[in-house]
């Protein structure tokens, strides 16, 4: 058996050209309802000039910048979502592991003034990534992490751990995608040990659902 951290990179390279037809074409009722927006709308309520969008994916979100006169620079490490979001009209758009990211080996800019993670932190030790991003952002720099809800998705068990997402429900075929599932409590311990205040937390949410559809956390840099 791989260990999770490996087949959850594994899980993207098989899932990823599903992944680009669901997020083109708003299948994900979730994403379309709710998320999507409120990832946008932080990064837009900070007013930066320049943005980096870790885990990139196929590039909705560095369109959407984009779109808004706003310089913005993707990195992801599937190359297939890489390319689709070139493709796109996406650029520039780096292919890079968090490892690569973390040892600084890949040059993909600095002086950023948000640095957003959309359902993009699944693995267990983030703590060294979120510090390598710490580095890269401009004075007054914000981090901006949507992720999945502990609450919503602890299933009974309410402590940090691998999970398993098999994609019931998702159209088209997927393979079994584990992540790391994290408490409150654990992401903003992560913040603060990756040299962030938090700044800012949100809930987002339908109104016509009692579930909130993520969480969104907000990390300054510690002056």
């Amino acid at each position: 058996m791989p260990a999770p951290e490996t087949a959850l990179l594994q899980s993207w390279h098989h899932n990823a050209h599903v992944w680009i037809e669901a997020i083109r074409n708003g299948s994900i009722e979730s994403r379309r309802q709710v998320t999507d927006q409120a990832i946008l709308l932080a990064v837009l309520g900070r007013q930066p000039e320049r943005v980096l969008d870790l885990g990139c994916g196929e590039g909705w979100l560095l369109r959407a910048l984009a779109d808004r006169a706003i310089e913005v620079v993707g990195v992801d490490g599937d190359a297939t979502l890489v390319d689709a979001a070139r493709a796109a009209g996406s650029t520039p758009v780096h292919l890079a592991s968090y490892e690569a990211l973390v040892e600084a080996t890949v040059d993909i800019g600095r002086g950023y003034d948000v640095i957003c993670a959309n359902f993009a932190l699944l693995h267990q030790d983030i703590i060294p990534l979120l510090a390598a991003m710490n580095a890269l952002l401009a004075p007054g720099g914000a981090l901006v992490i949507q992720t999945l809800h502990p609450w919503a998705v602890a299933a009974g068990d309410y402590q940090d751990g691998w999970r398993e997402e098999t994609f019931d429900g998702f159209q088209g075929q997927w393979q079994a995608m584990p992540w790391y599932f994290r408490t409150l409590s654990s992401w903003i311990n992560a913040l603060d040990m990756a040299g962030f205040r938090l700044a800012g937390l949100q809930e987002p949410q339908h109104p016509q659902n009692p579930v909130p559809q993520s969480l969104l956390l907000v990390g300054e840099l510690r002056g």
